[in-house]
């Protein structure tokens, strides 16, 4: 895996966070067809970049709920 799959890998949780708002980690993956290390690389890098949010999901607490961060 290299910078350049990841950045791919972030445009794909991209989109698939522009149709859904806010979904789980199962969600994503299930959209994405992206593997763990591929979705979190991914996810790192639009966390870095401030473009998502994190919270914890109410019934899996092994599951994460990321959203979109709103445009200031």
């Amino acid at each position: 895996m290299n910078t350049d799959t990841i950045g791919t890998s972030a445009g794909l949780v991209w989109e698939a966070l522009n149709v859904g708002e806010a979904l789980g980690t199962k969600q994503i993956k299930k959209i994405t067809k992206l593997r763990d290390k591929e979705l979190y690389a991914a996810l790192g890098w639009l966390a870095r970049e401030g473009k998502v949010a994190f919270e914890e999901s109410a019934e899996d607490p092994k599951e994460l709920i990321v959203s979109l961060v709103q445009d200031r």
